[in-house]
């Protein structure tokens, strides 16, 4: 299969349309349609219809995998080049949120004694795009946060040769308005607030589908659906009784009108790592070394 025709099938279907495919690719129409043709023939089944132009049931099927197959490729790319490549002057560092704290600060600190003249770029993003961004070189590597047990580690996407290394684990507490009857409290049981309203801020904290799985019981509907990746934006919604949500104590940090209660059963933690491919000496060699 080859991976031109995979790129130019993905593409075609997510815009809809051969001309703008086309134009995106910087190819002729016609190129598209000999590339999409071409690669019916090899797997013997159509893979588009035309008119509206939408996968077939092989097209939906061959989708669900070209996304991977085609991250594997990138990742393939970018490892070998980390490997055969000189340490840039550019060090990008990728970060859920909650994972950005004073340790990076310090640990950056050493990059630029290091390397005084490298560009340090910090780029905040949702925790699920963060390891195909590692595996395919757009960031050198970075800190992903999530719910876990204790001392297992985050469950990441197979998208490459990736290490993980711990960085830091943290308990973890229901964020509540500071009047709610539960303030106070020594500890709660998660599955006992699942039919509470809860906050759905999936760049910040866990989704209902992870809840539900952590406890083991139905429930955990959103209330209010918070789409970004400002902890403020999201407390706010909690002091004004909008939902709960799940957070380390580091994130409340004081926040007026917030309360918390630390969660008792199950055993869960709040737990930050490392995420990165091979790593050449450079600034994102020293700044894995300070934060491991």
């Amino acid at each position: 299969m080859d991976p031109q025709q995979l790129r130019t099938f993905v593409t075609v279907v997510r815009l809809g349309s051969f001309s703008e495919a086309a134009r995106e690719l910087g190819y002729t129409q016609s190129a598209v349609s000999q590339q999409i043709a071409a690669l019916e023939a090899d797997l013997g089944a159509p893979l588009l219809g035309r008119r509206p132009v939408a996968p077939t049931e092989a097209g939906v099927r061959l989708l669900e995998h070209a996304g991977p197959l085609l991250v594997r490729l990138e990742a393939a790319r970018a490892d070998v080049a980390r490997l055969v490549g000189a340490p840039g002057a550019r060090l990008v560092l990728g970060a859920t949120a909650l994972a950005l704290g004073t340790a990076v600060g310090r640990a950056l600190g050493e990059v630029r004694r290091a390397y005084p003249r490298a560009e340090v770029l910090v780029r905040v993003l949702a925790q699920d795009a963060l390891p195909a961004l590692v595996a395919t070189g757009e960031v050198d590597l970075a800190l992903i946060d999530g719910l876990a047990a204790p001392s297992d580690p985050l469950p990441l996407p197979d998208v490459g040769p990736l290490t993980t290394v711990a960085v830091a684990e943290q308990p973890v507490v229901v964020a509540l308005p500071a009047g709610h009857p539960l303030a106070g409290r020594p500890g709660v049981a998660l599955a006992d607030l699942s039919a509470a309203r809860w906050l759905d801020a999936p760049d910040l904290t866990p989704t209902a589908a992870r809840l539900r799985a952590a406890t083991g019981v139905d429930g955990f509907r959103p209330a209010t659906r918070y789409r970004g990746t400002d902890v403020h934006g999201l407390l706010a919604l909690v002091a004004t009784g909008h939902g709960l949500t799940l957070l380390p104590p580091s994130a409340l940090d004081g926040t007026p009108g917030v309360a918390s209660v630390p969660v008792a059963a199950p055993r869960l933690v709040h737990r930050t790592e490392l995420v990165h491919g091979s790593l050449p000496e450079g600034p994102a060699a020293v700044l894995a070394r300070e934060l491991a």
